[in-house]
């Protein structure tokens, strides 16, 4: 067997520091608490809707695609749509079958919270070898759960999950797990997201990287779970592509409107969705982009410049949430010409939440590493707040700064009405319409109007 390749693409994937030893019942007291986290981050997502609770509605496809055709065709779960299959989302519909049909809400909202709140805590640990600090890897994993792009678009539904799955999909490429239960987790996130999301190839040549640099077999239970994901879309892309559905049929945009949606929503927006707002009526929207545009390039020219263990990483990161933004926003020209954009309307928005984040993630990286001591090891005390202590007045105001910027941006972007409060999402009353048509239906099926197309449903399936 080969050794690792060495060069600068080896320190995209550093190995992660041993775990420390621990007596059982800490480990069981430490199992307690990442589940608890889990289940705090999905609270708080649920929470983040205003209005309506988001249980109690069902967002765009969740209601139009995967619950109808999951009633019309049982544990058909491979089904072509737009040129690409959506396992994740059709997988929880499947379930949602199980309970009366009132509860389907439910399956979807809270489903989704719970996925992205693991992705948050399969972030913390993932990170591990680029973010020593257990603390600011916890800040990273949070910033999943509070992005602030997410509540238009992506939060507490089936149809948004897989793009929380593609913030987990970057760091499991990047991670080198040390046990069998990692490796399979990291494997099955891959899974998971590839099959839900067909952008995700776009992976490809971090996957490639990853192959160069790491030679033995133990290292790629991650990228056989991204293979398989990619076997798995196959089908549904040629199909697609062969009967004219696929986007990659269509007239593209063009790369200007695509760069000015990179610049104006994800480099404005990256210090927070209605600072940008604040911003923009100062300086206008060109004008607070630049603002904006000039923190960002002295923050990551200053992580080049000093810290040359994190270019690398700086660097890949920054380019992926580039050419995802692109390539998403050209292949689906409408969002980005979309007329309308105000504080809670912005269409497209689920491409930002992706570059956005690995902004957020160049900045706890390069914290980080000021925060460790000469030799590369742990950071001093592991910032243990029983024992803190600073190597010196640059880490602390880096920290003081990054918690500065990311609290202001989580606290005014918590709550906010968006795509996701609309109450024409509102389930109960749908749920109770076609209930009330199943009992007046003759032929067990009633055709009900979901979204905007009319649908043949079989009461048979429809628990009341």
């Amino acid at each position: 067997m080969r050794p690792d390749a060495s060069g600068p693409l080896a320190g995209l994937f550093p190995a992660s520091p041993p775990p420390p030893s621990r007596a059982p019942g800490r480990r069981a007291l430490s199992v307690a608490a990442q589940v608890a986290a889990v289940g705090l981050g999905a609270l708080l997502l649920l929470e983040r809707v205003p209005g309506l609770p988001s249980w109690d509605t069902i967002y765009g496809e969740d209601y139009w695609m995967f619950l109808t055709q999951a009633l019309q065709q049982p544990w058909h779960v491979f089904i072509q749509f737009g040129g690409y299959e959506e396992l994740l989302p059709r997988v929880m519909a499947q379930f949602a079958l199980y309970l009366p049909l009132q509860q389907a809400s439910r399956v979807f909202a809270v489903g989704g919270a719970l996925v992205a709140a693991g992705c948050g805590l399969f972030v913390f640990h993932a990170s591990a070898g680029h973010i020593r600090s257990p603390l600011l890897r916890a800040l990273l994993g949070t910033a999943v759960v509070l992005s602030p792009m997410a509540l238009m678009e992506i939060a507490d539904s089936g149809t948004g999950s897989p793009w929380y799955l593609m913030l987990a999909m970057f760091w499991a490429l990047l991670w080198r797990p040390r046990t069998r239960t990692g490796m399979a987790i990291a494997a099955l996130v891959a899974f998971a997201a590839m099959t839900s999301e067909v952008i995700l190839v776009l992976f490809a040549p971090l996957v490639a990287a990853r192959l160069f640099v790491l030679r033995r077999p133990r290292e790629h239970a991650v990228t056989a779970g991204w293979l398989a994901g990619c076997l798995v879309q196959l089908p549904a892309v040629l199909s697609g592509y062969f009967s004219g559905q696929s986007r990659l049929t269509r007239q593209p945009g063009t790369l200007g409107h695509s760069l000015a949606f990179y610049a104006h929503d994800s480099v404005l927006p990256s210090l927070g969705w209605h600072l940008a707002w604040r911003l923009e009526s100062f300086a206008g929207k060109n004008g607070a982009t630049v603002i904006v545009a000039v923190i960002l390039v002295a923050v990551i020219g200053a992580i080049l410049a000093a810290q040359p263990g994190s270019r690398p990483f700086v660097v890949t990161a920054v380019l992926t949430g580039f050419v995802f933004s692109v390539v998403s926003t050209t292949l689906t020209p409408n969002v980005v010409t979309y007329p309308i954009v105000t504080p809670s309307l912005e269409s497209g928005s689920r491409y930002s939440v992706l570059p956005i984040f690995l902004f957020e993630a160049v900045a706890i990286v390069g914290v980080d590493y000021l925060l460790r001591p000469r030799d590369g090891g742990r950071p001093r005390d592991g910032l243990r707040l029983s024992r803190w202590r600073w190597p010196g007045p640059a880490p602390a105001i880096a920290v003081t700064a990054l918690v500065a910027v990311l609290a202001a941006s989580w606290v005014a972007d918590f709550r906010y009405a968006s795509f996701r409060s609309r109450a024409s999402w509102n389930w109960g009353p749908i749920a109770a319409g076609w209930q009330h048509a199943c009992e007046k239906s003759a032929s067990g099926e009633i055709v009900v109007k979901a979204g905007a197309t009319r649908q043949t449903l079989p009461c048979d399936r429809i628990r009341p």
